[in-house]
Order: structure tokens, then sequence, then C-alpha cells
């Protein structure tokens, strides 16, 4: 028994999650949690000292001692970081490439914010510490070793399948957006990002409900301007850069998008409206899955800001900078405004959208957007919605499993505005006072490793067959 594995069945004991009757698969077991130690320990951020490419020569060593040539495997270096593309021949060349996505950078951490050393991976009480635990060096290292472990049982794929591993998705989305490029001609990408899929109940820690994405709404940034010519401050002027910027962004903050729905959020306010225990909040999620005019269902979801997130476009001033001099008129005051647009919506039409609500004629506004795309939703596939299902139920029978919009960013949207449906698929369950990424000691219940190998396992010999 090597130490990982040793570990893993140790802290299995202590975790609140249901681990599987008998583990299905140790050595892949023990190698995901080997490989996410090595890779987490990597500081694969942005700038000087990027660890990516070290990240990503683990994956590669990790996938050549598991049955990969090296012919196959490929590390490509860009700017400061690389990334990743590994392929698995299928047995029938006219079938659309799988591809498995997912990412190797992370957010920084600093030590002095941390009670851990963020990128010391550190097991405590059924719990694996450290930044990259849950976005998503766990998850790389989960589907990597389930795609090893096919592998060893002699899986053969009929369809071909492409790891592709991006570098800066935290960041510029660079690498994501070549890889779409690369592989537009796919037929789906599972991400194995995760986005808060599986729900563990608060008290007896037991799974609740797992939710897939086939969606995402669109990041955008817009700058608000006014300029005056400033003066001296003991001889005001009527017209102050200041006050107007502010008039404007009350207005931009109090102004509400239309409420929408599109295929998977209608499903997931019917489905998920149900396991609600809030009365209030059960009623209002069924209401508005069914008319999204309901005036009082609209007003209970904006109060929640998950649901207010999921019923439509929704924007937020995030900083404001104005002024040259404590004693002078302000000749310059911009804020940015950071948007997420329900997907059907083109970015420049939500510029339209503020200018018109911050009314204030001597405001200019400009997108300054990075490193995003506006992307359609993904169909709802029969295909996919059963594959997850079955993969699902192999390790939690019965827990009900819905289809829901992300309300973050992901390599998806590159692939998506390809005409490639992208889904993200992350096993992982956590509570959700648990959940840290992008935050402060960042950390994931190990007795997710079982579960998770089988249910990668099933879903992606499913769809490659």
């Amino acid at each position: 028994m090597t130490m990982s594995r040793f570990v893993l069945a140790a802290t299995l004991a202590l975790a609140p999650l249901p681990a599987l009757a008998a583990t299905a698969h140790p050595l892949a077991e023990a190698q995901a949690l080997e490989l996410g130690q090595k890779i987490m320990a990597m500081r694969s951020v942005r700038g000087p000292g990027n660890e990516t490419p070290k990240v990503a020569a683990a994956i590669r060593d990790a996938l050549v001692a598991g049955g990969w040539a090296a012919s196959d495997v490929e590390i490509v270096p860009m700017d400061d970081t690389a990334y990743l593309v590994a392929q698995w021949q299928g047995s029938d060349p006219k079938l659309k490439p799988l591809v498995l996505s997912g990412h190797m950078d992370v957010v920084e951490a600093k030590r002095a914010d941390w009670q851990r050393d963020p990128f010391v991976p550190v097991i405590e009480d059924g719990f694996l510490y450290g930044r990259g635990a849950t976005d998503m060096k766990i998850d790389d290292a989960l589907m990597v070793s389930s795609m090893i472990e096919l592998r060893r049982q002699g899986f053969r794929p009929r369809r071909t399948i492409i790891i592709a591993l991006s570098g800066d998705e935290e960041t510029l989305m660079k690498t994501g957006q070549i890889l779409a490029e690369r592989f537009a001609g796919a037929e789906m990408v599972l991400n194995a990002d995760f986005d808060g899929n599986g729900v563990l109940d608060e008290t007896s820690g037991k799974p609740v409900l797992y939710t897939w994405h086939g969606a995402e709404k669109t990041y955008a940034d817009f700058e608000l301007e006014v300029t005056n010519p400033g003066g001296h401050s003991s001889k005001p002027r009527l017209d102050n850069a200041i006050v107007q910027l502010s008039e404007a962004l009350v207005r931009v903050g109090a102004y509400r998008f239309k409420p929408e729905v599109n295929d998977l959020t209608r499903a997931y306010f019917a489905s998920s409206g149900l396991l609600q225990s809030d009365p209030a909040m059960r009623k209002a999620m069924l209401a508005f899955a069914a008319d999204q005019t309901d005036r009082e269902a609209i007003g209970v979801l904006t109060g929640a800001p998950f649901m207010y997130g999921m019923i439509g476009t929704t924007c937020i001033p995030t900083m404001v900078s104005a002024g040259h001099a404590i004693n002078a008129q302000p000749q310059r005051a911009t804020a940015n405004v950071n948007c997420r647009i329900f997907p059907g919506h083109q970015p420049a039409d939500i510029m339209a959208e503020l200018k018109a609500a911050a009314a204030m004629p001597q405001m200019t506004i400009r997108d300054v957007t990075e490193g995003s795309i506006a992307s359609p939703a993904s169909p709802l596939r029969s295909d996919v919605k059963a594959a997850i299902e079955k993969a699902i139920h192999k390790v939690y029978p019965g827990i009900p499993v819905i289809p829901a919009m992300s309300l973050g960013a992901s390599d998806n949207m590159w692939y998506r505005s390809k005409g490639v449906p992208g889904y993200i698929v992350s096993p992982l369950f956590v509570k959700a006072s648990d959940y840290h990424s992008h935050g402060l000691n960042e950390k994931v219940p190990l007795a997710n490793i079982p579960p998770a190998i089988t249910y990668y396992t099933s879903l992606i010999s499913d769809l490659s067959k």
C-alpha cells in the first residue's frame, strides 16, 4: 500500500460523504491523491515563477507511465504558461472526438492570509487543504487517473478522446481559446471544473443533489467615465465629475434586467424547487419556472444572491477611481461595472442598456472586457443526461440530478462559441459552507475520491462508445 493509499483509507472513515461499499479502483484512487497533491504543490499562478508548465509535465509523465505514447502527449509553451493535449485514438475515425477539458492554473494565494501554506497540501480531519483543492487540480488528477484506469482495464474507445488542459483559465484565457479553435470539430466537451455541482447537507454531510451545467453567463467589464474641466475647490462648478458619476452608479445599481430562462434554467427551477425546504423559496422557484413575469416570485428570487444570478443578466459596480488632488475639483471619475450576461445576449446590447439606465449624458461607456466571449447554451442532450445520471447513481443512488447554468466563466465558452456543446460535469460534493474556491483555506473532502473515479470511468466510457 502506497503512502497516499494508506492516507486515503485512513481518512475515509472520518469523512462525512458516504464512501462506496467496496473500493472499486484502488490503484486509480491512490494515483489521484498522489498526483493531486503533487500538482497542488506547484505554484501555477500567472507571473514570475509560474509553474503551470511543471504541472503539465507531471500530468504528461503520469499519462505516459499509464500507457500513452510520448508522441500522443503534447505540451505547448505560451508566454509564461503552457497547455497540454493528450490523445487516445478511437477505433472509428468517422466519429467526432470527445474532449475532456480542464485548467492547470490557479488563483493567487498568499501565505500570510491562509491558516496553512496554500501550496503545501495538508490532510486534516478528512479534508485535503490547499490552492486547487476544488478549483481544480484535484479534478484534473481524478479525470487523468480515471483515464489511466480505463486503459488499465482494457477499455477501447470508439470515439477518440482528447484531454485538453489550458494554462491561463483564471486570467487571460488565451490557451483555452487556442484549444477550442484546435478542436472546433469535436462532438462535445466534458469540463471537469468544479462549480458547486454536488451539494452536501450542512448537518448530516449526506449528498442532497447533483447539478451539471450546460450553459454559462458571459463575463463582461464596462468602464463608465465622466470628465470635467476641474478647477480650484474654493470656486465650485455645478458640474462635478464625482457627483455625476455617483448619480449614474446609483441608477445602474438599482436597475434590473428582464428576468428570463432557457431550457437548462427552467429545468433547474422546476426540479430544484421541489427540493426546497423553505416554502417561500419553493413557491417562487416553481412559479418562476412557469411564468418569468411573476412579480412575487421575482421579488423572492432577487433577494437570494445565487437565485438572483440565475434569473437573468446582472451588473454591479465593482471599482471606482476619481479625482487628482484633495483640494481640486475632479477632472475625471471612472468606475468599472462587472456584468454576468444571460446566454443569448451580446455585450454591446447590455452596454447600451446600461448607458440608458445611467441616464447621464455627460458619461461615456466602453467595453474593457478581456478573455471572454458570448456563447449560447448547450442543448439538453439525452445521451449526456442519461450518462451523467447513470454515473452519479452508481455512487449515490437515487439523488436528484438536475441540469443548471453556471454563474461563473469557464473554457467551455470558447468551445460553445465554435458550435461545440460543453458541459461542466465535476463529481465533487461539498457543503456550501466548505466551498472556498478562489478564497482562503480551500479544501475538499477526501471521501470524494473513490466515487469520483467510478463516476468518471462510467461517464467517459459511455460517451466515447
